[in-house]
């Protein structure tokens, strides 16, 4: 439409300023996209926060989850461009002059735009953290503490959008998406996970909760899917036009594609269902070593060097079929070991170093 075509014009505009005006601050803006791409949830955000408060860890990844299930059916409804397709095929620039875009080896993700996965699940996640961190302070009754709640509650809120705004910047400055596209991406993410704010029955949750929450999930965006290609709309129109315009073939890669983030999101969650539940989690973490602060810091040092070693673990991309497997199997590993695995050995060692010092 007209007016889609002129947000976009003018948003190609503030890439080509960023682009041009900020290229000394290109090596920041991309480690600031990678800081807000949602895996990060997984393999470092969680594990830091499940062992300090694990009612804090479970939100995370319930939030993370279901944000990021969001945003695939938005993107699905939305039919969102990318700048670095959209200029290459519109139509309203004279002369088949369209604008150069630089692109980076982040730029081709192959999904839809709107809303933006790494805005959305940025704003969501920190901004559990900050509610998180908020929540200790509040309680405080005294007049000085109370003002000292005050001026943390504005320190960390102005850290919160302070980082979502270089985050928007950078997701826009690498030509991936659309400013109006991170801008939806933020607001929604907060709108999720102040949702889960107000869930406390996710701290309860059965095995069986999480496995039919997975199958809901996963049957709807699947048939979600299939109805909508029995009506002749291609869910995945946007994969074409990713491998066509994209300047390097070496940037696709299969991990971006919406059935990719689905897949790993539900193998997350189950892993996260899977370890609460397990015996391993409540001998460790529920035992008196759970209240020491020894037993937490080796816990999350244990965890985080462990989910470094899974980003060595390649998953074969050449049948596809078989990478979602894989990719479902190796999430579900992640919060497994940050939640059972890691805090049952650690707990044993703990036991085994007390009863040859007694």
């Amino acid at each position: 439409s007209p007016k889609m075509d002129l947000l976009h014009s003018n948003g190609v505009l503030i890439i080509q300023h960023l682009q041009r005006d900020y290229r000394a601050y290109q090596d920041f803006l991309n480690f600031m996209s990678h800081v807000g791409d949602p895996r990060n949830i997984f393999s470092i955000y969680f594990p830091l926060w499940f062992q300090l408060n694990q009612v804090v860890g479970t939100k995370m990844i319930w939030v993370a989850v279901i944000g990021d299930w969001f945003n695939l059916i938005f993107k699905w409804i939305l039919f969102g461009h990318r700048p670095y397709w959209w200029v290459q095929e519109t139509m309203i620039y004279p002369n088949q002059s369209s604008p150069c875009l630089e692109q980076f080896p982040i730029t081709c993700e192959t999904g839809p735009g709107s809303p933006s996965g790494h805005a959305m699940g940025s704003s969501c996640v920190w901004y559990v953290m900050v509610t998180a961190a908020l929540s200790y302070t509040v309680r405080w009754k005294d007049k000085s503490a109370v003002t000292l709640h005050r001026l943390t509650r504005s320190f960390l809120w102005s850290i919160f959008w302070i980082i979502q705004i270089i985050v928007c910047i950078s997701r826009v400055f690498i030509a991936t998406h659309f400013p109006h596209q991170v801008i939806l991406g933020v607001f929604a993410g907060i709108l999720v996970a102040e949702a889960f704010e107000h869930t406390p029955a996710i701290q309860t949750a059965s095995l069986r909760m999480y496995i039919k929450t997975n199958l809901f999930l996963f049957v709807f965006a699947l048939g979600f899917y299939l109805v909508l290609r029995l009506l002749d709309i291609d869910l995945l129109w946007s994969v074409p036009k990713a491998k066509k315009w994209c300047a390097n073939p070496d940037w696709i890669n299969i991990d971006t594609t919406p059935f990719a983030g689905l897949v790993r999101n539900l193998g997350a969650l189950f892993g996260l269902g899977l370890g609460i539940n397990s015996e391993m989690f409540i001998t460790s973490c529920k035992g008196k070593n759970s209240c020491k602060i020894s037993f937490r810091i080796l816990c999350i040092a244990a965890s985080l060097a462990m989910l470094q070693l899974y980003n060595f673990i390649k998953i074969p991309t050449h049948t596809e079929y078989l990478f979602y497997i894989l990719s479902f199997c190796k999430s579900a590993a992640m919060p497994l070991t940050v939640v059972a695995l890691v805090p049952y050995c650690v707990h044993s060692l703990m036991r085994t170093t007390e009863k040859k010092l007694n």
